[in-house]
């Protein structure tokens, strides 16, 4: 195929042979299937700011690290220097994510560079070499809902531990390769210890998980282990390789009303966005 104006520069640099095709195209980026050598890879074009939607970026930076203090003054403020500092932080958090989770074990993508916009990484691939496809696109027994998540609670776990939460964790960014779920879709990363909407977050994302699973296993839908995995976490007692149980004793006191109308509201938007139709990208 034609190479896409954005990859041009990985291919005039030798990091890409070729571009094979296009994988998919969603609201934040692009995905391309490319050959590095003997090796399949995936290039993923991330969209212009002004092209995406960014109406939830504040919350989720909140508590993300900037090394360069000047680069942090620009980005609190409104100019054009600090919005594109701003962009390129919230492009490059995914590529920290990438490293940062396997390197504690979390199955995802492997990353080999990020350039330009361009994060060129691991190519997630079934049984046949085809790319593997989201959990969304396919059907399980309950043993292997089960099994799976399992293996994403696991995973969940791993990632509190080395510090961070998905902040958008669902059957919509979760490949299913021949071991099992692999995570993706990492630049909204919140930093737990750091975010005050991280125990909202990774909530959310068990929760979606526990919808999913729960139309294979029903059995799963009456399980909590977002709120046991946050408790632990926060009691300096999680710990990568913890035995959950899914219980968690409610305390009907303390429920925010607010956060959980706010928590129901993002997900219907967030579901809204899902099926718009690919023309309105």
């Amino acid at each position: 195929m034609k190479v896409p104006k954005r990859l041009q520069p990985l291919v005039d640099d030798g990091m890409i042979d070729e571009v094979m095709a296009q994988l998919m195209s969603g609201k934040e980026a692009q995905v391309y299937v490319v050959r590095c050598g003997d090796s399949l890879r995936c290039a993923k074009v991330f969209k212009e700011a002004s092209k995406r939607s960014f109406k939830q970026a504040v919350q989720y930076q909140e508590g993300r690290k900037m090394r360069n203090s000047r680069r942090a003054r620009a980005m609190s403020k409104k100019t054009r220097y600090g919005q594109k500092e701003q962009e390129q932080a919230w492009l490059s958090a995914e590529v920290d994510a990438l490293y940062r989770l396997a390197a504690a074990g979390v199955r995802v993508p492997e990353p080999y560079g990020f350039v330009d916009g361009v994060l060129l990484m691991e190519l997630v691939a079934d049984e046949d070499g085809y790319a593997a496809p989201r959990l969304d696109d396919v059907t399980l027994t309950a043993e292997q809902a089960s099994e799976y998540h399992d293996q994403v609670m696991g995973d969940v776990v791993r990632m509190l531990c080395a510090g961070l939460v998905h902040g958008d964790l669902s059957e919509f960014n979760v490949l299913l390769d021949p071991d099992g779920p692999v995570i993706i879709d990492l630049p909204q990363a919140v930093d737990a210890a750091g975010n005050n909407n991280a125990a909202m977050m990774l909530q959310r994302d068990v929760d979606n998980m526990r919808a999913y699973f729960g139309r294979f296993a029903p059995e799963l839908l009456t399980t909590d282990y977002g709120k046991e995995i946050w408790a632990l976490y926060e009691a300096g007692e999680l710990h990568p390789e913890i035995t959950l149980t899914g219980l968690f004793e409610q305390d009907a006191g303390s429920v925010d009303v607010g956060d959980l109308m706010a928590v129901i509201e993002d997900v219907r938007e967030e579901q809204a966005e899902r099926m718009a139709p690919a023309w309105e990208e």
